[in-house]
């Protein structure tokens, strides 16, 4: 049976978006792509569009700060730049979860571009993280597309991004990967920017996020505010390294402080 999706709309009128940029970034290793959207979100000063619901949801809920539960969330949010010339207006997929299973995974990502074709949307890039055995000293990013014309475009020098991506990293799992394979077949062009971070389940990718972060805007100059973010990683960095570093000597590991990660060392991407 074909999984449904409950979608309400959040907002009294739907907006008028120029030419938008839809960017995705839901759970995964690291939470790279979560963090990086969730910023985005945060500095952009996003409003929330849509929310969506299903049965397939994983069966559980959160215990949010005042004790009380939550049910996990999938939100759309947009920003509108106001006829802004120099800024493409921008949709943002971010959430608690990712659907549990292929079916629900595949007709969440139906309904996504769905919405993406509705609002005019060009162009999809979706985010995730690139696991390794190791802290990488310095996270990479690397880019692949469903379109070699768009892969060529993200692929200039000034944008810093690793293209050689064949042999690196296996299936990209999830809907970083099936939005841009039904995204193919439905005629919306895609990229998937993927940074690598520690492939540990508890650790926290903020600096592969952050990466990701400083693509998009040198790409799309959306006057993100780094030093906030510079300041978030300075304040978890110490606790995240500490942790890292007990993981590592219960699990007997390699020492995690400025090891330079290899690639074949890269394992699941989410």
């Amino acid at each position: 049976m074909k999984t449904e999706w409950e979608v309400t709309q959040e907002v009294v009128k739907l907006p008028a978006l120029h030419n938008p940029l839809f960017i995705e970034g839901l759970p995964g290793i690291g939470n790279v792509g979560k963090i990086a959207v969730d910023f985005l979100v945060d500095e952009l000063k996003a409003v929330k569009l849509y929310s969506f619901f299903s049965h397939k949801f994983p069966h559980s809920v959160f215990v949010n700060e005042d004790n009380l539960v939550e049910m996990p969330r999938l939100e759309l949010y947009y920003k509108k730049f106001n006829g802004n010339g120099t800024k493409r207006d921008v949709l943002l997929l971010t959430g608690d979860i990712q659907p549990i299973d292929e079916e629900s995974c595949y007709t969440f990502c139906e309904t996504i571009l769905a919405i993406a074709k509705q609002f005019k949307c060009s162009e999809i890039i979706t985010t995730g993280g690139i696991g390794l055995q190791n802290v990488p000293e310095k996270c990479r990013v690397y880019c692949t597309a469903n379109d070699a014309g768009l892969l060529k475009a993200y692929a200039r020098k000034e944008f810093l991004l690793e293209e050689d991506i064949f042999g690196v990293v296996g299936p990209i799992v999830g809907v970083s990967g099936i939005l841009l394979g039904l995204g193919k077949k439905r005629g919306i062009k895609g990229v998937a920017l993927l940074a690598e971070t520690f492939g540990h389940p508890m650790y926290l990718g903020i600096k592969g996020a952050k990466e990701i972060i400083q693509v998009l805007e040198r790409k799309f100059k959306y006057g993100l505010n780094m030093a906030r973010m510079d300041k978030e990683i300075t304040e978890v960095e110490k606790e995240l390294m500490k942790r890292t570093k007990e993981w590592l000597a219960e699990t007997g590991a390699a020492t995690p402080a400025g090891a330079k990660a290899r690639h074949h060392e890269a394992g699941y991407i989410g």
